[in-house]
């Protein structure tokens, strides 16, 4: 079988966006599987900087034809204004980008009862994009999917219903403005006109590529711990982004699976709230901050940033099954004496024997460290493996060996160039 599946290993940001444009060159096919555009992926291609929030990055390959899966929530502005800004820069997408008719679609008022749910007391740190309450629309069978774009008195009937339901809410509840019913309709309708070339089963589409041995590659958004079965819940996304996701947001079976790689960041960042135990709040925290530019994609927001957990990772690698990696941002590293990597956490003195995605726990574990030299070199520039000062080397060899995996791409910069392959 040829389908692999890439997966954020960490809290997302990994740097997911340039491994998939380096990897989709030998893929046929690319295919998104989950979340919204709560995601951002960067690609840096010469001077030229593409952000993407929900076409795979594989689309600024010419040859690759590109997936937007069932799992995956739409919205209907974001994904228009993200066609027009590729045909503006000459990136043709017709005949290869693909969106299964089983997506559903991100409404209004999810965008709004997002905002206000986010103001209130219990704060999670969401991206404001409807994300969450599309899904919760969705496992509560009130959602709406592309499919219901092709029936037109059907979905200005379910429109009307959810609407009625969602201006009670808002006015009895918070106190807010109703939505306009006739105005989303003929939003919506005009959406269906915009992007009905493009739609299609994605599952037979996928399946029947696998049969023709073709190359699937498969990316999820976000990372692993945030994962709304498998990470630090609440403080995670609403979507599975663990490689167990990927089958189900696109119809492809498992059995189909032949590889998954993790994406790992040479250290750990996180976005919005939730427990961090290798945070750092200090110089070198800052340091990190700015040397690898951590400030989102989508929302602009500052990443936290901290030392490398190498027992996060661990357990990230076994959850889905890891079996390589892609090192990304190498270089921010370069500079510092000494780097720390967490390999164990301890409460009260005692070492845990599994990771706690339980936050309570988390929140009051203590990270043991071991230190490894740093290096001061320039490592932007180096284009083979074993050119990398040896404290590079060591320092990879050394949370290969705690994470678990092998690791088969090093990312020493931002651009396409500034990659090593092993």
């Amino acid at each position: 079988m040829s389908v692999s599946i890439l997966v954020g290993s960490q809290w997302g940001d990994e740097g997911k966006g340039k491994i998939v444009d380096i990897l989709s060159d030998r893929f046929d096919v690319v295919a998104r599987y989950q979340g919204g555009a709560n995601a951002g992926h960067t690609i840096q291609i010469g001077d030229k900087q593409y952000i993407l929030h929900l076409i795979p990055s594989g689309i600024l390959r010419d040859n690759v034809k590109c997936v937007i899966g069932n799992g995956v929530v739409i919205d209907p502005k974001a994904l228009l204004e993200e066609i027009e800004f590729l045909r503006k820069n000459n990136i043709d997408i017709e005949g290869r980008l693909f969106i299964s008719h089983n997506a559903h679609l991100i409404m209004p008022y999810h965008k709004l009862l997002d905002s206000i749910n986010e103001s209130g007391k219990q704060k999670i740190g969401t991206t404001g994009r409807g994300i969450g309450p599309c899904y919760y629309d969705k496992y509560a069978r009130k959602g709406i999917k592309i499919v219901d774009l092709l029936n037109r008195d059907d979905l200005e009937a379910k429109i009307r219903q959810n609407i009625e339901e969602k201006n009670n809410l808002l006015k009895k509840v918070y106190n807010h403005d109703e939505l306009d019913v006739e105005a989303i309709i003929k939003e919506y309708t005009a959406f269906d006109e915009a992007i009905d070339p493009y739609i299609t089963d994605v599952s037979s589409l996928l399946n029947n590529a696998i049969s023709d041995n073709k190359k699937v590659l498969m990316e999820g958004a976000q990372g692993a711990l945030l994962d709304v079965d498998h990470g630090t819940y609440p403080y995670v996304t609403s979507s599975n982004p663990t490689s167990g996701g990927a089958c189900i947001g696109t119809g492809v079976p498992p059995t189909a699976i032949s590889n998954v790689i993790g994406i790992v960041k040479a250290y750990t960042t996180r976005v919005g709230l939730g427990p961090f135990p290798t945070e750092l709040t200090d110089e070198t925290g800052e340091y990190l901050q700015k040397q690898g530019a951590e400030f989102g994609s989508t929302t602009g927001r500052p990443r936290r940033c901290g030392w490398f957990d190498a027992y996060l990772v661990k357990y990230s690698t076994t959850i889905n099954g890891i079996k390589e990696a892609a090192i990304t941002k190498l270089d921010v590293l370069s500079g510092l004496k000494e780097i720390k990597v967490c390999v164990a956490y301890e409460i009260n003195g005692q070492k845990l024997k599994h990771f706690p995605t339980d936050v309570c726990k988390l929140d009051n574990v203590t990270p043991v460290y071991e230190t490894l030299a740093g290096w001061d070199q320039d490592i932007s520039k180096v284009e083979e493996y074993n050119n990398l000062p040896s404290e590079t080397k060591d320092y990879l060899d050394f949370i290969s060996k705690k994470c678990g995996f092998k690791n088969s791409i090093v990312s020493v910069g931002p651009r396409r160039k500034e990659t090593i392959e092993l």
